[in-house]
C-alpha cells in the first residue's frame, strides 16, 4: 500500500504471501494517479517516498530516482530505527484503520479478486471518512 503525508490511500495491491514485497515496489509506483497542481503541468508521482529497511535495495532506490521521487528508505545496518519512526508512524497508522474492518484482519477469503475488492472498499471508507472530517 501507499499512502500519502496525511494517511490516505493512494494506491493498494495484493502479492502472494511467499513474494516479497519489496520487489512490488516499481510496480506500485506506476500506479499512482497524476496529482493535480493549480498551474502548470501535473505532477504524476510524490515528491517523496519513505520506507523502512525492508526495501532497502538497490533496485528499489534506482525506480525511485527513475521516477523523479526521492527515496528516504532506512539502511540496514546504518540508521537506527528511531529515525525513521518520526515518517513511519502514518504508514502504521493506516493498518490500524484497515484493522478496522473485520474481513480484512484474518483473511478468510479464498480468493484474492474477492479480498482485493474489499481491500479497496475499506481505501474508499477511509478516503470518504477523511473528507467528511475535513470539510
Amino acid at each position: 500500500m501507499l499512502n500519502d503525508r496525511q494517511g490516505i490511500p493512494l494506491c493498494v495491491g495484493l502479492s502472494a504471501a511467499n513474494y516479497p514485497d519489496v520487489k512490488t515496489l516499481a510496480a506500485m509506483l506506476d500506479t499512482v494517479p497524476p496529482i493535480k497542481r493549480p498551474l502548470g503541468r501535473p505532477r504524476r508521482r510524490p515528491d517523496k517516498l519513505d520506507a523502512d529497511k525492508g526495501y532497502d535495495a538497490g533496485y528499489n532506490r534506482a525506480a525511485c530516482r527513475r521516477r523523479g521521487i526521492i527515496p528516504r528508505i532506512a539502511r540496514r545496518g546504518i540508521e537506527s530505527n528511531k529515525k525513521l519512526g518520526r515518517h513511519r508512524w502514518v504508514a502504521e497508522r493506516e493498518f490500524a484503520w484497515l484493522s478496522r474492518f473485520r474481513r480484512l484482519r484474518v483473511r478468510g477469503e479464498r480468493r484474492a479478486d474477492i479480498h482485493l475488492a474489499f481491500l479497496q472498499l475499506a481505501c474508499t471508507l477511509i478516503c470518504l471518512n477523511f473528507c467528511l472530517r475535513r470539510f
